[in-house]
């Protein structure tokens, strides 16, 4: 054999050693049932790809084990929404905006886990009629209050009005979190690629009633930017 076939042999070797271990991770990690083996593939990818790569730091979320519920956080990269679905025992499904949904290559995916999409620019009441059906049928829905990528040091530091509109016209309980440690932060897909020792913090869960205060948002946005004590008292449920 040439030097070129022996290299060729050991890249094959590699490559298979490399997908076998990827299989078994995904079986490993995967605990949820999204509807289709190949959605439970993908989780299982997910989570094992967050835990080992990003070496994810965390206590699974203590969200009911049936029945609606919200789960919302900071936004500081792409990773955000995978690492979320690594520490939930429960499919979530993401309200994300329409042109993120569309974005080519990625669609399919972002139907089958049952995203949903929202136009920031025109009809948004069509989404948060799909999250309060969802809510209703016993779902996680979650979301990124300050509706798009936010670092902790960019103002407004006040979240989105969505937020207390979905919990006003479903009056469900909202979990609350917090990401940090992800490399790359403010970018879509670098972090992707750079391993980080990414954490979850939560926070105390609160109602649609915390909305009732004058700066709700602000104090919210304060919250998840990390410039708010979460145990004080404006912050715990109502």
């Amino acid at each position: 054999m040439t030097i070129f076939w022996w290299v060729l042999l050991a890249v094959v070797l590699i490559l298979t050693a490399l997908i076998v271990k990827l299989l078994k991770g995904a079986k490993k990690y995967n605990h949820i049932d999204w509807g289709s083996p190949f959605l439970n593939f993908i989780d299982g990818l997910s989570r094992y790809y967050c835990i080992r790569f990003h070496r994810l730091d965390y206590e699974r979320f203590s969200l009911p084990t049936e029945g609606g519920a919200i789960l919302i956080s900071n936004h500081i990269s792409g990773l955000d929404p995978l690492l979320l679905i690594a520490a939930s025992n429960r499919p979530i499904r993401f309200m994300i905006a329409t042109e993120e949904y569309n974005r080519f290559g990625l669609n399919w995916l972002f139907k089958g886990a049952g995203c949903i999409p929202v136009n920031r620019s025109g009809r948004a009441d069509i989404a948060f009629r799909q999250a309060r059906r969802a809510l209703e049928q016993g779902e996680i829905v979650a979301l990124f209050p300050h509706g798009r990528i936010h670092l902790d040091d960019e103002e407004p530091f006040r979240v989105k009005p969505g937020i207390k509109k979905l919990a006003e016209l479903t009056r469900h309980s909202i979990f609350v979190c917090r990401i940090i440690g992800v490399r790359g932060q403010g970018s879509v897909f670098t972090p992707l690629f750079l391993r980080s020792e990414s954490k979850i913090v939560q926070f105390p869960t609160i109602t649609h009633h915390y909305f009732h205060h004058d700066e709700s948002l602000h104090r919210l946005g304060e919250v998840l930017l990390g410039h708010r004590n979460p145990f004080s008292k404006d912050t715990e449920k109502h």
